[in-house]
């Protein structure tokens, strides 16, 4: 569980083209099942110390991949089992382990035909399913833990790559050996209390391509509006940094223009969010959209708007301003909408969309939404 060997035997062998379909584990070998209270959830943890809750499906070898090749992976179609869950472990992980040193985990009914998973009474999750880790194998031998993305992709929690996304990868070894797990359902841009709305997929269906031309040093996702960058440290200012220089290079390719020039275009153009601030390395990503009349929602508001509600932080620190502005939602949740504490953490979790505002200056800016229509008449 969360550990991924690279000796570990293929589990199937495919060519370049093939389209594979992948049916994926709850955590913990679907240990983690209704009626599991969060003690037992955290004894699976304790029990096994070191060692995570991922459960991967893999690896695949796709014959021809070499290190220094691209592998495309390109998510054609997913469907979801039939409940999902989402928990704290009491005083352990997530971004406030201090804070919350209870814990719950709370099960939910995945209503498929809908797309939707009612969170609390007359609170709505839409469903949009992705793998939290979709990973081709390390550069290094051995057995490594799952929780931290790099260059391999792996555990990046970019609720953006959806059905219709595509990932680029730099390959490591040969035949690259594809790893995913980490189901997910919903997430929102933080992913704060540790857990998404974790899943695991009936299928997830892909299609595998070695690229022989293409020449990038980290990962990159393809959607229909957006090239999306992205940048993983234990510090999110450097997170942050990472994800600007790889977003130079991709507006400098595009645009056939220097890196200097491309970063200073980013600011007018790019994206960045807060992909997740829990896998040891916090994770930044940036879209950047293809086309100038066809961006995602931009907005970044420091109060709240007819569709948003906000909670808005500066610091010199990133971190802090991340800290802070979701703290700020939290307390929001719990005093404003009296959500229970535990169910505040958990909503801000699975649905708050936490945005890098301008960071030119000193400051840094966060602004943490959450949308107004998550609140509906209870069916």
């Amino acid at each position: 569980m969360g550990l991924a060997r690279q000796a570990q035997a293929p589990v199937l062998r495919v060519e370049s083209g093939d389209t594979i379909v992948i049916e994926t584990m709850m955590h913990s070998h679907n240990q983690v099942v209704p009626g599991k209270t969060i003690d037992e959830i955290k004894k699976l943890r304790t029990d096994f110390p070191g060692r995570g809750s991922h459960t991967l499906t893999g690896p695949i070898y796709v014959n021809g991949a070499a290190p220094g090749d691209v592998l495309k992976i390109k998510l054609n179609r997913i469907v979801p089992g039939a409940y999902g869950t989402n928990f704290n472990v009491p005083g352990m992980f997530g971004q406030f382990p201090k804070d919350y040193p209870d814990g719950q985990v709370k099960f939910f009914y995945l209503d498929w035909e809908r797309k939707e998973a009612e969170f609390l009474p007359g609170i709505i999750i839409p469903l949009k399913p992705f793998p939290g880790i979709l990973a081709v194998a390390r550069k290094e031998p051995g057995r490594y833990s799952s929780v931290p993305p790099g260059e391999f992709a792996g555990n990046m929690d970019i609720r953006d790559f959806t059905e219709g996304a595509t990932l680029y990868v730099p390959v490591h070894v040969p035949g690259a050996l594809v790893w995913t797990g980490d189901s997910h359902a919903a997430q929102g841009n933080g992913e704060v209390n540790l857990t998404a709305l974790e899943t695991s997929y009936k299928e997830m269906n892909v299609t595998v391509d070695v690229l022989k031309n293409m020449n990038i040093d980290f990962p990159r996702i393809e959607t229909g509006k957006s090239w999306i960058t992205m940048g993983f440290d234990q510090d999110l200012n450097k997170a942050l940094d990472f994800a600007k220089a790889q977003t130079a290079k991709l507006l400098a390719e595009q645009r056939k223009i220097s890196e200097d020039e491309a970063a200073k275009v980013m600011s007018t153009v790019s994206d960045c969010r807060i992909s997740q601030v829990v896998n040891i390395k916090k994770g930044v990503h940036c879209l950047n959209p293809k086309n100038a009349q066809d961006k995602e929602d931009m907005e970044r508001p420091t109060k709240e708007t007819t569709q948003y509600y906000v909670s808005h932080a500066q610091s010199a620190d990133l971190n802090k301003a991340m800290d802070d502005a979701s703290r700020g939602m939290i307390q929001f949740l719990e005093k404003q909408k009296g959500i229970a504490r535990l169910d505040a953490y958990g909503l801000a979790s699975v649905a708050m969309d936490c945005r890098v505002g301008d960071s030119s200056g000193a400051e840094k800016n966060v602004h943490c939404l959450m949308p107004k229509n998550l609140w509906r008449a209870s069916r």
